[in-house]
């Protein structure tokens, strides 16, 4: 059996922190080396009432209306790692331990509660609300990788908009939360949230009592009362690399761009470019979001492994924003391994067209190393001349609505370079 996944990290700086008067949120996931990670726009869509939501493991019932999403995704899930919509929201999960078991049994994956949030929620505060909500009611569990051998989690989250951010830490359906306004902040496969609580789950410290994890007089500090006793290593190896997460984003507090965001995910010594075994940074994600509503937000994916390694390239939502399916894994519908019972005793082939490519072009470049790194130059042109176009329309040279096919346009453009 491969080792568990050690590590996912994910950044937001919001002004004074950021060069301009942008939040920027970014995120690595760190995954199976083989897993494939899709990126999938869905539109905004209304449903019938008393209708019903398929998510990977477990039904729940539907809203009304939910928000276009698009998401960083292991294609064998319905949840996602990352995301945004149209309403100015990014999300992003990290696994974490505590001292409340993990429930044996499916419930929501922590990748659903992202996309949940994603998808019925208009800031920050009230993806937030949604996942809570949610975990009250479903809980979370479920095996987390496509292998039979078990393996789960509880989550954090952290969830930003224009305006603010909000680191969520949840331990079972219990919860903490901490708004973040200004500065810099990164989380990863830790407890985070001490005592500077902002929103807690009403039964949170009558819970911790109970248990004799808190006496009721010292200060309540939740990272400390709930982290287990003897963590796992991996959330040991996580504190380095938050340790170096945050290092890295003070290196640049004041000064943080997408181009200093993406420059963090692509940092190899400090571990948070994760290329370690069986796993590795399977996808990567930068957004800007201009606190001026009259610009859009952009969002930034490789939807291939090892940012390293691949190109950001940009989606903006439009009126006219379809999925790129060069970058969407195949169906398989009930045959999928993921929905016979009992689960994932075969494999399939899950790559997407530009996942290929990308694997012919890498094994390309180890084979010829001088080629290869004239091919990285080449990729990372194409990226900053994207970065220049989105520059340039936020800064009203270039109007928005030109640039609704960008991420079609750069998609196409790698798998014509590659080939």
């Amino acid at each position: 059996m491969a080792e568990a996944p050690m590590s996912c990290d994910c950044f937001v700086s919001l002004p004074p922190g950021s060069r301009d008067d942008h939040v920027i949120f970014g995120k690595n996931s760190d995954r199976p080396r083989d897993e494939v990670q899709e990126v999938a726009h869905y539109p905004a869509a209304s449903h019938p009432p008393g209708s019903t939501l398929e998510c990977t493991y477990i039904q729940i019932p539907q809203v009304e209306q939910t928000h276009a999403v698009v998401l960083s995704k292991p294609a064998w899930m319905w949840g996602a790692e990352m995301g945004a919509n149209d309403q100015g929201v990014c999300v992003g999960n990290e696994a974490v331990w505590t001292r409340e078991p993990v429930v044996p049994g499916e419930a929501l994956l922590g990748m659903d509660l992202v996309r949940l949030g994603l998808e019925r929620g208009d800031s920050a505060w009230a993806a937030l609300t949604v996942i809570t909500a949610l975990l009250e009611q479903h809980g979370q569990g479920g095996q987390c990788k496509e292998d039979p051998v078990p393996f789960s989690y509880h989550n954090t989250f952290l969830l930003v908009d224009r305006n603010e951010a909000w680191v969520l830490e949840t331990a079972g359906k219990l919860w903490v939360a901490q708004k973040v306004t200004e500065g810099v902040k990164n989380i990863s496969n830790q407890l985070t949230v001490g005592a500077e609580i902002s929103a807690e789950h009403p039964e949170l410290r009558s819970v911790a009592q109970a248990q004799g994890w808190w006496d009721g007089e010292r200060e309540f500090n939740f990272s400390q009362v709930f982290s287990p006793e003897n963590p796992p290593a991996r959330m040991e190896l996580a504190k380095q690399r938050y340790k170096g997460g945050t290092e890295l984003l003070q290196q640049h507090d004041g000064s943080v761009t997408a181009e200093v965001m993406m420059s963090i995910l692509r940092d190899k010594p400090s571990g948070i470019c994760m290329d370690s075994g069986g796993f590795c940074t399977t996808g990567s994600m930068v957004s800007v979001l201009p606190r001026d509503t009259s610009l859009p937000c952009i969002h930034f994916f490789t939807a291939t492994p090892d940012p390293s390694r691949s190109i950001f390239k940009p989606f903006i939502f439009s009126d006219c924003s379809t999925r790129v399916l060069r970058v969407v894994s195949p169906q398989f519908g009930p045959d999928d391994p993921v929905r016979k019972q009992p689960r994932f005793q075969s494999q399939v082939d899950r790559r997407h067209d530009l996942y290929k490519a990308h694997q012919v072009a890498l094994n390309a470049m180890e084979t010829n190393p001088d080629e290869g790194s004239v091919v990285h130059e080449i990729l990372r042109d194409l990226e900053s001349q994207c970065l220049s176009e989105i520059s340039a329309m936020l800064s009203g040279e270039i109007p928005g609505d030109e640039l609704g096919d960008l991420f079609f346009d750069c998609v196409d453009t790698e798998i014509k370079f590659y080939h």
